[in-house]
């Protein structure tokens, strides 16, 4: 947050710019800066821990691939539920059971965040990105980009730059 946002993002701009040992020195940096800074919000609390025994481990690391393989493509929840090797209403049952959260949302939290890292490389169109990151509908894209970020896939695109340009 506050000052050492706009320092961490001036570095990883500059770890997207530079090379080799270069770039080692800079992710240095963004992380020394991360470590000694007053200014964080923990995405989780220190005591978390997740509790897996093998199988939920294997199984769910399987449903994570899938998704990673396939998220540009429509899943369906049968697709899915056949790779964790259960029916479709365990799949649903265990996905949130281990996750906290559905795995469409899982999937559209995949979908965005590949969204929001193609958005500053500022390379394609806001349309061009909403269906190479798997979404069929540009109306539901903005919808579901705003949900997850709070802001429209334009609104983030001009913050990034603006926060790097400083």
């Amino acid at each position: 947050q506050g000052e050492t946002k706009l320092k961490l993002a001036h570095l990883i701009k500059e770890i997207t710019e530079v090379s080799g040992t270069m770039r080692i020195i800079k992710l240095l940096e963004a992380l020394n800066l991360m470590t000694h800074s007053d200014e964080v919000e923990f995405l989780a609390s220190a005591t978390y821990n997740p509790k897996f025994n093998d199988g939920e481990k294997n199984r769910i690391l399987d449903v994570y691939n899938f998704t990673l393989r396939h998220y540009t493509q429509k899943i369906t929840l049968k697709e899915v539920a056949k790779v964790a090797n259960l029916s479709p209403s365990s799949f649903c049952k265990f996905f949130k059971s281990t996750s906290g959260k559905t795995y469409v949302q899982f999937v559209n939290e995949m979908r965005i965040s590949e969204a929001c890292r193609k958005l500053i490389e500022d390379q394609m169109t806001v349309k061009e990105i909403c269906f190479a990151c798997g979404f069929n509908n540009f109306t539901s894209f903005h919808e579901v980009f705003k949900s997850i970020t709070g802001e429209s896939p334009l609104q983030y695109q001009k913050k990034y730059k603006r926060v790097t340009s400083d």
